[in-house]
């Protein structure tokens, strides 16, 4: 006897049906909606934060940098266009010149200064007993209120002062160093790195660190030298390091102001004026936030294109970021 179904069986078999059942698209689509949304309910917080810290702040300095405004009523705000970053840069402003210039010339005293004297001091406590205990002396500044640092120094360099002090006793004449249009500064600068040389230093030593010992051992059996092998060895495996404190303390140089108003309050003239305290003179003393508002965005500009020449520079070096 012949089986009728068999050809139907097997049409079934091979048929559009044998891969299994059809899910619907909507019903695929759904759970994936479902964790979206519950994504989203948790990032809530945080974006909510960010919109009201961050997004909003920023829209209104983009418009008050465009306007004119006494920092009062908000139906006084006037639009300007452009006229309040013209206002930076024409013959007769302060802002470019000394301002500017102070502030680069801030950051990078600073990040020079702060550099080389993290980098001595990191390698020499890389060979010492109790690391601990001397990575946490040199970081005591760091935690340290600006305030503070800057009133001790600003006494230290009186002409009565430790310093002047030392330099008497040494024979030589005391120095107006908060005084002197051409000393002041400088004298900052000394001020600001000494504060901020603790945390390139625990930076640094956690670079050392990381440098295989294949290496150093590798050296002194081929005879090299300390110096040779600092410049050789050491230096270029710290670079990553470098990078990030190089870049680090220069956008904290060219953002600074609170140890500048505190030890010589921009003076004397413009002598230590920078734009960061520039701003602040400009929308709390002065009341115009317009112009104060402008050059945060120049101070903005700045920091970005250093910030990316930095990088390059690094990465023509074979350091890849």
């Amino acid at each position: 006897m012949v089986n009728t179904l068999a050809p139907e069986t097997t049409g079934r078999v091979h048929g559009p049906r044998a891969a299994g059942p059809v899910v619907d698209g909507r019903s695929r689509t759904r759970p994936r909606r479902r964790q979206a949304v519950v994504a989203y309910l948790f990032l809530a917080p945080t974006l909510l934060f960010f919109a009201v810290f961050l997004i909003l702040p920023l829209g209104f300095a983009i418009l008050l940098s465009m306007s004119r405004w006494a920092g009062f009523d908000l139906g006084d705000i006037d639009p300007v266009g452009l006229d309040n970053f013209t206002g930076l840069f024409v013959d007769g402003s302060t802002f470019l010149a000394p301002i500017l210039t102070n502030t680069l010339l801030f950051a990078l005293g600073t990040v020079a200064l702060a550099l080389a004297g993290s980098v001595l001091v990191a390698t020499c406590i890389d060979k010492l007993r109790f690391q601990g205990l001397w990575r946490t002396l040199y970081f005591l500044p760091i935690v340290t209120t600006v305030v503070a640092i800057g009133n001790v120094w600003k006494y230290m360099y009186e002409p009565g002062g430790l310093v002047n002090g030392v330099l008497n006793a040494l024979g030589l004449g005391s120095v107006a160093f908060l005084q002197d249009p051409d000393i002041a500064l400088p004298s900052v600068v000394v001020v600001q790195a000494w504060a901020s040389v603790g945390t390139a230093i625990l930076i640094l030593t956690a670079g050392l660190k990381s440098i295989p010992e294949s290496y150093y051992e590798a050296a002194a059996l081929d005879g090299a030298g300390p110096v040779t092998v600092f410049w050789k060895i050491t230096l270029p495996l710290l670079r990553p390091s470098l990078l990030f404190v190089c870049i680090t303390q220069f956008i904290t140089g060219l953002q600074s102001f609170a140890l500048i108003i505190v030890m010589t309050k921009g003076g004397p003239g413009d002598a230590t004026n920078v734009a960061a305290l520039e701003m602040y003179r400009q929308a709390f003393s002065y009341g115009d936030w317009g112009t104060a508002s402008a050059a945060a965005f120049v101070l903005f500009v700045v920091v970005l294109v250093v910030t990316l020449v930095q990088l390059w520079i690094f990465r023509r070096k074979g350091e890849d970021t």
